[in-house]
């Protein structure tokens, strides 16, 4: 009987020998695993990935053209709305490259642009011109100038053509900015700007003075103010505005067909038919008998002026037609005040104004020495207040109670420089004389200077 273990069944049966762990081996099961659905997700056909991929970019694409118009429309609204960025603006308000300014050619709706591309500078009336590849103001060499580009200069600035005077010329020294020179090829037909070439420096190291007008030639400046009766000539610029023979206000002559006055002295009367100038008279009704009637064809008042304030207090008249100043000593223009003329306390202020007689039957002209005063003492509590402008300047007399408190509307203020009179102001207001604080108020013909040549060119006359 075999000794070893044995495996009996329960019910009864043999027994069987009990298998060696060598004869046990391990029993496998085999599962197949079912297959996985498809995930609807991760399965997109090829051409549903490309149309969801145009939908994008077509959705980039308009959000990005939507940003540009509106970052045009932000950037047009600001060119619009403000200064031009690469231009200058014309006077009603478009623009201009600034290449086109004083390039010759009218670019403008009124020409703006060619208005202010020569000026005189200075005492000694230097002539310059704006160049506009430099942004300078350029002084002209006179070598090769003529008589015909200083006539046509004139007229550039807003003289007729009849006013020329003469060109002259002054020592130059070195200068950052450059000159200009006349052309090899020129063209006298040309615009003066036209006509000329930049260079570095003068072949003669002289450069053009010009003189449109014959002007600020006149008194002995070494008389004393006494507010005595100017006598016949002395103030030879000095006319007498009159509405029906009588002397309404006074006036200067700064060319043979223009007069300065005050604005608020003809805005009463604003039809030039209405006026009648006499100039070269010291009294208002005798000098009269002997001195010819001039009438007036057209009146300028400032756009800004404002009876209220008297801002912008300043008009022109236009002379029918033009004094006769070679026929007379007793008439001659008064210079208007140059750009970089440099006035100082020190230098001698004039006057001149139509004061009635004791009987009052009629005016005679009167004048008086005064002193500038500063405009910010001007302005005090003690004097006016504030109510003087930036284009205003005051003047007292040099003996007190006389003279500028009974000024002319409209009468002028000159100052003595470098031997020629310079108008300075025209009267806007004086204080009653008891008021020692009041100065007489003249409008600043230097702030007012680029308007006067303005008005001038625009209502130019030919002659």
């Amino acid at each position: 009987m075999n000794s070893g273990s044995s495996f009996i069944h329960n019910d009864g049966m043999k027994k069987l020998p009990s298998p060696s762990r060598s004869d046990v081996k391990p029993q496998y099961i085999h599962h197949v695993a079912p297959n996985p659905l498809p995930d609807d997700n991760l399965f997109v056909p090829k051409h549903k990935d490309f149309k969801q991929r145009c939908v994008k970019f077509a959705v980039t694409a308009v959000i990005c053209l939507l940003l540009l118009l509106l970052l045009v429309g932000i950037l047009l609204a600001y060119y619009l709305s403000s200064a031009c960025v690469r231009g200058v603006r014309c006077g009603d308000g478009s623009c201009v490259w600034e290449s086109q300014w004083c390039d010759g050619a009218a670019d403008c709706p009124a020409a703006q642009d060619e208005a202010h591309c020569v000026r005189l500078h200075g005492s000694s009336s230097l002539l310059q011109i704006y160049w506009t590849e430099t942004r300078t103001w350029r002084s002209v060499c006179s070598h090769g100038w003529t008589r015909q580009q200083g006539r046509a200069s004139c007229q550039t600035v807003g003289y007729s053509r009849g006013t020329y005077f003469k060109s002259g010329q002054q020592k130059t020294g070195d200068s950052e900015d450059g000159f200009l020179k006349v052309r090899s090829d020129l063209n006298p037909e040309a615009f003066i700007l036209q006509q000329l070439e930049p260079s570095k420096t003068c072949p003669d190291n002289n450069v053009v003075t010009l003189h449109c007008t014959d002007c600020g030639r006149g008194v002995n400046s070494s008389r004393v103010s006494r507010g005595q009766l100017a006598s016949l000539g002395s103030w030879p610029w000095q006319v007498s505005l009159q509405v029906g023979g009588s002397h309404r206000c006074g006036g200067a002559i700064i060319s043979p067909r223009w007069i300065v006055t005050a604005a608020h002295c003809v805005a009463w009367a604003p039809s030039p038919a209405g006026w009648t100038v006499y100039a070269g008279i010291v009294d208002s009704s005798t000098g009269t008998l002997f001195r010819p009637a001039y009438s007036v064809s057209y009146i300028a008042v400032h756009e800004g002026f404002r009876s209220l304030t008297r801002q912008d207090d300043i008009a022109l008249m236009r002379l029918a037609k033009p004094l006769d100043f070679p026929a007379s000593s007793h008439v001659r223009p008064v210079c208007l005040p140059n750009v970089g003329l440099n006035f100082t306390a020190s230098q001698k202020s004039w006057i001149t104004q139509f004061t009635r007689t004791a009987n009052g039957d009629s005016s005679h002209l009167t004048e008086a020495q005064v002193s500038l005063i500063d405009t910010e003492e001007c302005n005090s509590s003690t004097a006016y207040n504030g109510r003087l402008s930036q284009h205003m300047i005051c003047a007292r007399d040099i003996q007190a109670g006389m003279g500028t408190c009974h000024a002319d509307s409209g009468g002028p203020l000159v100052s003595l420089t470098d031997g020629l009179w310079w108008l300075r102001g025209d009267s806007v207001w004086g204080g009653p004389c008891r008021e020692q604080n009041k100065p007489g108020v003249y409008g600043n013909v230097t702030y007012f200077l680029d308007w006067i040549y303005r008005q001038m060119k625009k209502h130019q006359v030919d002659e």
